[in-house]
């Protein structure tokens, strides 16, 4: 468990000199022990200090990173249960298990497969971002292949699951400097597995067989050296593996138990192939680190990064695309039908869609509501007549568009005469969703 308030004060230099922020150093010690402070913005702070601190300074889930490069994967940091609470930092890692009997061949092939898993959704790419190579010869040989294929034929960052060490050794030669996550240390194995994972300076996934298991492995693992840790509790079951992802995180946040201050792991199982899509969402949901799969159709991961996406989104951060006219459909020209709409990027993708739709090549103007929906905006005052009209008079939309017509979204037809007022031009009333945009175009522009 972490330091007390009290605790960390006595260690402190106690100037209550200001510079870190909070005006006394006991208020600093506060906000060290709640989580809400770095040890770092207190520029007095002793060596020996710092040594006592790290505990209580350190976020309550350690930031694991497996691979290197552009595709690397960081899991864990986070600080809270509820992202109402503040955010989720890291989403969930999802990966696709490949056994070694299946030769180097084939194995390339399906690596290229999982690696080709990628879906765009409002303007961001979906994607997935582990391959498991897993032994099910037995042998240090086929494994030692396989992960030479899937390395090659795939850029993504893999978790070699084997549980010989001198199998996994075999494995990690061949992806020097590619930081896999080694699977797994148990009860047997702990002691070289991670010897090969400092060694090698790579993380190291700690399988327990309960939670008092796990938290003894992960005590003694750490303790020879691996500070990069995953944690599997070892349950296979959902409502089992739920329960124990719960209580990781709950014992992690809420109570700073060290034991389980790491990223974790949870391994879908049942056979069904729309179960397993519900299986690895609840993981996802609540609270996996890394969710591991052994099927991936394209229609079985496109809900799980969708929901994903969904869930590591931060509420208080709407995704917003740039405010500016866009010619969307072909080439719009001076006399193509002028839309406006906001820059959330649910609405603006959904009506880009629906103008494709139309065949209408037109003119979309996107005005700045800080990312909020048309309605949304209205009532708050971020989508408004004036608004709309300097938009119009500021994005060069005049010297693109012939007419002096602008579509207006039907919920908001409200505003027309005072827009009409503001701006000059004049409003048409479009239909309240996009999906009456083709339909609308047909009957009502040139009228």
């Amino acid at each position: 468990m972490g330091l007390t308030g009290l605790e960390i004060y006595k260690l402190l230099p106690k100037k209550n000199c200001h510079e870190c922020g909070p005006p006394t150093c006991l208020a600093f010690a506060m906000a060290l022990a709640a989580g809400k402070a770095s040890l770092d913005a207190c520029p007095y702070v002793s060596d020996e200090a710092r040594a006592a601190l790290d505990s209580a300074s350190a976020p309550p889930i350690r930031l694991v990173t497996i691979g290197t490069g552009e595709r690397k994967l960081d899991i864990g940091d986070e600080t809270v249960l509820f992202r109402h609470d503040k955010t989720f930092f890291h989403e969930t890692g999802l990966g696709f298990e490949l056994g070694d009997a299946e030769g180097p061949s084939a194995l390339a092939e399906r690596a290229r497969d999982v690696a080709s898993l990628d879906f765009e959704r409002v303007g961001q790419h979906l994607r997935v971002n582990l391959i498991g190579v897993r032994s099910d010869t037995g042998e240090a040989g086929p494994f030692r292949l396989a992960v030479k294929a899937v390395q090659e034929a795939a850029s993504l960052p893999l978790v070699l699951m084997a549980e010989d060490p001198g199998i996994m050794k075999a494995g990690i030669e061949e992806t020097a400097g590619a930081r896999p996550l080694i699977y797994a240390a148990a009860q047997g194995n702990w002691e070289a597995m991670a010897k090969l994972a400092k060694q090698a300076g790579c993380p190291v996934a700690v399988r327990g067989k309960d939670l008092d298991d796990l938290a003894d492995l992960a005590t003694k693992v750490a303790g020879a050296g691996c500070k990069d840790i995953v944690l599997d509790p070892g349950s296979r079951k959902l409502a089992r593996t739920l329960a124990d992802l719960t209580q990781i995180r709950r014992l992690a946040i809420k109570r700073k138990f060290r034991p389980f201050g790491y990223p974790n792991i949870a391994f879908v199982t049942c056979e069904d192939p729309e179960l397993q899509i519900a299986e690895a969402g609840v993981y996802v949901a609540k609270y996996a680190s890394i969710v591991m799969m052994r099927s991936f159709e394209r229609w079985q991961v496109l809900p799980l990064v969708t929901l994903r996406q969904n869930i590591y989104t931060d509420p208080q951060k709407p995704i917003q695309v740039e405010p500016k006219l866009y010619s969307i459909g072909g080439e719009a020209g001076p006399d193509s039908p002028l839309y406006v709409t906001s820059n959330f990027s649910l609405t603006f993708f959904t009506v880009q869609g629906d103008i494709e739709a139309s065949k209408v090549p037109s003119h979309l103007l996107v005005v700045d509501t800080e990312g909020t929906s048309v309605l949304t905006a209205w009532a708050a005052g971020k989508f408004t007549a004036e608004k709309i009209a300097d938009a119009l008079s500021t994005s060069g939309t005049i010297d693109k568009v012939g007419h002096r017509k602008v579509i207006l979204p039907g919920y908001v037809a409200a505003m027309s005469g005072k827009l009409e007022e503001k701006s000059g031009w004049e409003v048409l009333v479009g239909p309240r969703e996009s999906s009456g945009i083709p339909s609308f175009v047909k009957a009502r522009w040139g009228a």
